[in-house]
């Protein structure tokens, strides 16, 4: 079963933000848009690489109202000890949420279950709407890294289409481009 259009499942949890362990939960994602993006782990190679781009982003989803929530099965603790330590995590201005009991990756289903990476998760990346409801899911095997402009292009999409019932985002939209009105009339013709 897919989870688009399904609400986020109640946890809560810890999160490491600007300098302080804070709560995080399910309530957190209630009336503002917000985007979870899960990566397998701290001290490693391509994550440091797409958060430092989130970060480097983060002020254009700031503007848009959304809120980044990076999350790995680590802990807290690592997460603090990350941004300690790593020029490029440093940059985080976005709470990094520890799921050391898997909860959040179980429920988003990226969590690898067998195998030598069992316990991570897989780079998955969530777009959720202010009533908790995920809009988008992008999925990638561990070797492939995402990019925050095209995440940013996909937000502005999803906010688009809330804001205008009737309208859909074609192939390559993006702010300011010409949407589509689904129709009878339309069928065929493009």
């Amino acid at each position: 079963m897919s989870l688009i259009n399904t609400e986020i499942v109640p946890f809560k949890a810890t999160a490491y933000h600007n300098g302080k362990f804070v709560p995080v939960s399910n309530e957190n994602f209630k009336g503002k848009w917000s985007v979870v993006v899960f990566y397998p782990a701290d001290f490693t190679f391509v994550c440091p690489t797409e958060l430092g781009d989130l970060a480097d982003h983060y002020a254009e989803f700031q503007k848009l109202g959304v809120e980044i929530y990076g999350v790995s099965t680590d802990t807290h603790f690592t997460h603090k000890a990350w941004h300690d330590t790593s020029d490029t995590i440093g940059k985080v201005k976005y709470p990094l949420i520890g799921d050391p009991s898997q909860q959040l990756a179980r429920a988003f289903q990226v969590l690898i279950e067998e195998g030598e990476d069992a316990g991570l998760a897989y780079r998955g990346t969530f777009v959720i709407d202010p009533e908790g409801k995920i809009k988008t899911i992008e999925v990638h095997d561990n070797g492939i890294g995402r990019d925050a402009a095209e995440l940013l292009r996909r937000v502005k999409a999803a906010q688009y289409v809330a804001a205008h019932p009737g309208e859909v985002c074609p192939a390559k939209w993006t702010e300011g481009a010409e949407t589509l009105k689904p129709s009878f009339d339309l069928v065929g013709k493009i």
